[in-house]
């Protein structure tokens, strides 16, 4: 269980890096605030979540390796954009949108499942209610900072059922935690949180909202 928390952790770590970075690009900016938005894209839900529950400091400050890690990732990727002359023009467009999406997918899948495993961790029979909280805010945490940082609307706020996702696979992996075992939990809560995602990008999936131009 421990191998399989770690390997999540870390392709979180570099999907949310790779998605705060590629955004940072596109908005032009340098190579320090490119790895500034990739790290705080990374771990910043990890911090929200170690506030919340009273973990100060919070893990990222004691246990730096998934900074470096998030740090080299956005390095990474600024350097293959910085020195492909064609680096910009594929990022820039569809193909940018599709990846960061990917990326997002793949962190907000792994961050929430590992947000319900520190709460089971933090205390003895954690409310439900405060498990899933603490999973969803893991998973979204991050793009909500990444988004305010660049100047963007916050993307759980009104794009393909993003933090909804998180919400299910929070939800389902905390219900199997006890049922299933932790590690099919884990596995079944990230594949809940990859599937809807997909499926809302494939077919336009949004919740109800008004249009100014619904009520003119």
């Amino acid at each position: 269980m421990d191998k399989l928390l770690l390997i999540l952790n870390i392709i979180g770590t570099v999907a949310f890096a790779v998605s705060g970075a590629m955004t940072a690009i596109r908005k032009e900016m340098d190579l320090l605030g490119v790895t500034i938005v990739g790290a705080v894209t990374a771990v910043g839900g990890g911090i929200m979540r170690d506030i919340i529950i009273g973990k100060i400091p919070p893990d990222a400050f004691t246990d730096p390796s998934y900074v470096l890690i998030a740090f080299i990732t956005a390095v990474v990727v600024f350097a293959y954009v910085y020195f492909r002359a064609s680096g910009f023009e594929k990022i820039s467009g569809a193909a940018f949108q599709k990846i960061v999406l990917l990326a997002d997918t793949v962190g907000l899948a792994a961050f929430s499942v590992l947000g319900v495993e520190v709460a089971f961790k933090a205390g003895d029979g954690p409310k439900l209610f405060l498990t899933v909280f603490l999973g969803t805010i893991t998973g979204v945490g991050g793009g909500i900072i990444r988004d305010l940082l660049v100047g963007d609307k916050p993307y759980i706020l009104c794009k393909h059922i993003y933090a909804c996702a998180s919400i299910a696979g929070a939800l389902i992996c905390a219900l199997l935690w006890d049922f299933s075992g932790q590690e099919a939990a884990t596995l079944i809560g990230t594949a809940t949180v990859i599937i809807i995602r997909l499926l809302a990008i494939h077919y336009q999936w949004n919740l109800p909202r008004i249009r100014h131009r619904d009520i003119s």
